[in-house]
């Protein structure tokens, strides 16, 4: 482990190599969403190391959340990128994920080869409920920081209304809402304002090398020829891919969580409804219930909880046997990889193409109003998300035609409260709670 630099010195530049391994730590380690991501990158970037100063990285941060995407990664992205150009963002972006990616693809073929024995039954039987919980804690997460006055409680709650009564797909929800922010940017400026997100820096940790005083870097000055280079190579980068892939599921695939990654305003949570509308409506790549249970996965993995796309890719894959019914897992491995590439090649592309733009409207209404709007309709998308899950887990046997049938499973019901209450009330870490009602659900299969 590197030792902290002197309190009063600033850091010695770190080397590639060790920046390398900070990077693929933080790939094995980084549980908890991202919130819980943001802070271990906070506590050893910002307090420990010094690579960075608290107001670049919440400068840094407050960038990334105006972007699609998952922000935590993003913000490993933008990070590299300042330590070490364009190789050190892509390293970084890359090691947040792929440990992710491997232990998600063991645990879904455990799940999909062996989810009938009655000890993997029981424990998902406690986490499902326990997935309601944490979506709904999102909802209110993001809702108290986000919803500051009435219009935007409007905003969040015609989207729910829109999403779901007229089934109305995200991304025209999405758009609806930035056009409507943009509006109300000119209307009413003070309530499209953004605050509450991330506050200012009070703290002094020491000299950073990036500190608050440290002059542009020359690497991330604008330059014309960069931004066109960055946008061609990426392009090749997607057609290429798309060129090698030999099967239609993989192609469409591609194409959809490419379209996924461009509609990700306010992370993995406002996503998920447009992706169960095209992996579980549309594509019949996995059941409703799979999906809770692929969330539940993504829960309990480190990287961020988008990854849950390589459950979907792997079980759609796996389903389809695209390779045929011996080859099931290379099937899913292959589905696993191409739901991951398409999701979260958009990510460096807006991060390491984007970035000297962005910065410079960075505090402008006229950028930041839409983003307003989008993140309040995102709250009633999430809410919609968690009714979704717990309608599904609480009357098991219900349908479409038949919303209520077929009783209450009333333990699941107590578990989704008690967990609520644990996270909201108590303020109790995710994995905590998910690992006891995990212990619930399998006493109760067991007993």
């Amino acid at each position: 482990m590197t030792a902290p630099p002197p309190p009063d010195q600033r850091p010695a530049h770190p080397s590639f190599r060790e920046a390398f391994l900070y990077w693929l730590k933080l790939g094995f380690i980084s549980f908890g969403g991202p919130a819980g991501q943001i802070a271990i990158m906070h506590q050893e970037l910002v307090e420990k190391r010094r690579w960075i100063s608290e107001h670049r990285f919440l400068h840094a941060l407050n960038y990334c959340m105006v972007l699609p995407g998952p922000e935590a990664q993003q913000l490993a992205i933008y990070i590299g990128w300042l330590l070490h150009r364009t190789w050190g963002g892509i390293v970084a972006g890359t090691l947040f994920v792929l440990p992710s990616l491997f232990i998600l693809a063991a645990l879904t073929y455990v799940y999909l080869a062996f989810g009938d024995l009655t000890l993997v039954q029981g424990i998902f039987d406690g986490i499902k409920p326990a997935v309601v919980a944490i979506v709904l804690f999102a909802a209110w997460r993001i809702g108290s920081r986000a919803l500051k006055n009435r219009l935007l409680w409007a905003l969040a709650a015609a989207s729910f209304v829109a999403i779901f009564v007229f089934d109305v797909p995200f991304p025209w929800i999405v758009v609806g809402a930035g056009l409507l922010g943009a509006l109300g940017g000119k209307l009413a400026p003070d309530k499209f304002r953004v605050g509450g997100g991330h506050a200012g820096a009070d703290k002094d940790y020491g000299p950073a090398l990036i500190d608050d005083d440290t002059p542009p870097l020359p690497h991330t000055r604008f330059r014309w020829t960069y931004l066109v280079t960055l946008l061609l190579a990426a392009a090749i980068l997607w057609g290429a891919a798309m060129a090698v892939l030999d099967d239609p599921v993989l192609r469409t695939m591609g194409e959809f969580f490419t379209k996924a990654a461009l509609v990700t305003f306010g992370g993995a949570y406002a996503v998920l409804p447009y992706v169960y509308q095209g992996g579980v409506e549309t594509y019949g790549w996995l059941t409703g219930t799979q999906m809770i249970d692929g969330l539940a996965l993504g829960e309990t993995t480190p990287g961020p909880l988008i990854m849950v796309v390589a459950f979907v890719g792997f079980v759609g894959a796996w389903t389809k046997e695209i390779y045929g019914a011996d080859a099931l897992l290379l099937a899913g491995l292959a589905g696993a990889s191409v739901a991951t590439f398409f999701t979260f090649l958009p990510s460096f592309v807006f991060i390491l193409a984007g970035a000297p733009l962005v910065e410079s409207t960075h505090g402008n209404l006229k950028f930041t109003a839409p983003l307003t709007g989008i993140t309040a309709a995102v709250v009633g998308v999430i809410v919609n998300l968690a009714v979704f899950f717990g309608w599904h887990v609480i009357f098991p046997e219900a349908t479409a035609s038949a919303p209520f049938s077929g009783g209450v499973a009333w333990l699941q019901a107590l578990i989704a409260v008690a967990a609520f209450i644990a996270l909201w009330r108590y303020k109790q870490d995710v994995m905590r709670v998910i690992a006891a009602c995990a212990v619930l659900g399998l006493i109760h299969t067991l007993v």
